[in-house]
């Protein structure tokens, strides 16, 4: 049968400088250095400067995530990977708006262990 799916919905891979362009309610998966990490609110912004000139930030709420959040996934300068979804109440952002935030309800987040950013991010911009 046509148009069903068996498990969960797949996520898009993307650089959170890109997550803008995805509608509300998209899955999507990317990754982010924490920057700000609020009990209060329980949520994290990351940020990812590439390419240079975007400065989005993903405002990352991990209310869902509490209970087996880590202290080491809220540290400053850590970086981390996040499934989730793109929030409902996304205003439109120009690419050239600073500290645009675009928020996202995390469903999982870990840490990126040892990575090399250049690679990552030279291989998301030949996937687009």
């Amino acid at each position: 049968m046509a148009g069903i799916q068996n498990g969960p919905i797949p996520s898009t891979l993307s650089l959170l400088s890109d997550l803008h362009q995805h509608p509300p309610g998209t899955k999507v998966r990317f990754l982010g250095c924490v920057t700000e990490y609020s009990i209060k609110s329980a949520s994290l912004i990351l940020e990812h400067n590439y390419p240079r000139d975007k400065a989005f930030k993903a405002r990352v709420n991990v209310d869902l995530l509490l209970e087996n959040l880590k202290a080491e996934e809220t540290q400053i300068g850590e970086w981390v990977n996040v499934i989730g979804y793109i929030g409902i109440d996304q205003s439109p952002l120009s690419s050239h708006e600073k500290n645009a935030y675009i928020p996202i309800q995390a469903i999982v987040l870990w840490p990126t262990g040892p990575f090399n950013l250049q690679t990552y991010e030279r291989s998301l911009r030949f996937q687009s």
